[in-house]
């Protein structure tokens, strides 16, 4: 898989997730991160890959950031930081799908 491609799958996620150090998804969070994320998978690999990358992804984000960081990842008004853009993408690689 070519690094752009990466970054198309990675991209959503760390613009729309907040991380969590064991904290909990705020209410109805995860399904919108979910819901974006598979959407934007899809355009690169076959559905049942895409909600698998997804998910993995959403569970990356659950274990190694707080809510506040995930509420501010997800935030629809204020773009995160390139930091905490750059440790969500680092923490979602691992999820990378192969076509």
């Amino acid at each position: 898989m070519r690094l752009t491609q990466l970054f198309t799958l990675a991209a959503p996620l760390a613009l729309l997730l907040p991380l969590s150090a064991q904290a909990a998804w705020p209410a109805g969070t995860r399904a919108d991160y979910m819901k974006d994320c598979t959407a934007a998978a899809s355009q690169n690999i076959d559905a049942k890959s895409a909600e698998k990358h997804c998910a993995c992804g959403a569970d990356k984000l659950n274990e190694k950031f707080t809510t506040e960081e995930i509420k501010e990842l997800m935030s629809k008004t204020k773009q995160p930081s390139a930091e905490l853009r750059t440790r969500a993408l680092d923490a979602i690689a691992a999820c990378r799908a192969v076509k």
